[in-house]
């Protein structure tokens, strides 16, 4: 029960992040990465322009030339009021992916004057993950063809980008465990512009399979957590396709990764016994800079002294050159051993 309740804590304390975030801010220059406070930070590295964009929860947009400073937040996203959006939606996780000609933006909305659901005494909002789109990076990042990607009976969040083997792109997301209550991570095929979904989704794996998340029940047992969050593909460069996503270890949020057998987001999804970020530390995401350094975005995830949850975007190097990652030093303007 004290694991849920965080769990609870953690999403009420997103929500009026998420409004502020929302609101025409003034432009700040030369900010220190930790200096700002950004949950589920995606870093798109763009050599046509030599930048660093930052996006994530809230939708607004940070950039730099080194890393370590940045200048913003611009607002970037555009919304149809007239959708099942609404005219005011949060924004989640956003996420910037550079494909063929276009930029495309991920992001989760939530419209919270309209309820789909009640599970467990839990009133659960229209939410869900959704594809905006620009001819350039720094937007504006505007609706494409198709107003629906997902079912809107369920709500679905931190939908990220992948082309499979098979050359057709995907949108890979969690279906939220406050309606299953043994989150998933899924996918589902798009079309070749991403102007809107194909077919149906297809399971990928549950929360409950991962060995390293857990939470005691109310019995005081240890059981399998039940949160999907974050998920985030890639490719070792032995050719082995992974699979970042985060969990709850009791009360912290932490990152995890899976394999897969087949080398396809078909799997099957083979876990890692231990989690890959230090506790408090997820919703992780992999860039190379503009040099071809892979690095980690994650953001931290405290409680302050006023009992509200403090984000606050880091880096970590990472080796991929085997099969597996490896987590390495810690970037604060320079690399520090964490």
């Amino acid at each position: 029960m004290k694991q849920l309740i965080a769990v609870l804590l953690f999403i009420l304390a997103l929500q009026p992040l998420t409004f502020s975030q929302s609101r025409l801010a003034e432009i700040r220059e030369n900010i220190p990465l930790d200096s700002i406070r950004l949950s589920d930070p995606c870093i798109l590295a763009d050599s046509e322009t030599s930048m660093y964009y930052m996006t994530g929860t809230g939708g607004l947009l940070w950039k730099s030339k080194d890393l370590s400073h940045w200048t913003g937040p611009f607002q970037v996203v555009e919304t149809d009021p007239d959708t099942w959006m609404g005219p005011r939606p949060m924004v989640w996780a956003a996420e910037l992916h550079q494909y063929k000609d276009k930029y495309y933006n991920f992001a989760t909305f939530t419209n919270r004057e309209v309820k789909i659901d009640t599970v467990k005494g839990n009133v659960i909002e229209r939410r869900a993950s959704h594809i905006l789109v620009s001819d350039k990076v720094e937007g504006p990042y505007r609706p494409m063809e198709d107003p629906i990607y997902l079912p809107a009976d369920k709500p679905t969040l931190d939908g990220t980008f992948w082309v499979d083997e098979d050359g057709k792109p995907y949108m890979v997301y969690c279906y939220e465990w406050l309606q299953n209550w043994n989150g998933t991570i899924e996918k589902i095929e798009l079309k070749p512009d991403l102007s809107g979904s194909v077919g149906e989704s297809e399971l990928l794996f549950k929360a409950s399979e991962s060995p390293w998340s857990r939470e005691i029940n109310d019995a005081g047992d240890t059981i399998p957590n039940k949160v999907t969050d974050g998920p985030w593909l890639f490719k070792t460069q032995t050719g082995k396709l992974g699979m970042i996503w985060t969990s709850w270890v009791f009360g912290d949020y932490t990152q995890g990764v899976a394999y897969s057998e087949s080398g396809t987001l078909d799997g099957p999804w083979i876990h890692e016994e231990e989690p890959i970020t230090p506790p408090n530390h997820g919703h992780g995401m992999l860039f190379r800079t503009l040099e071809g350094q892979l690095l980690m975005a994650v953001h931290s995830h405290r409680v302050g002294e006023n009992g509200r949850y403090i984000r606050i975007p880091k880096l970590f190097e990472v080796d991929d050159s085997g099969d597996i990652l490896v987590l390495g030093q810690l970037f604060n303007g320079n690399w520090e051993v964490y």
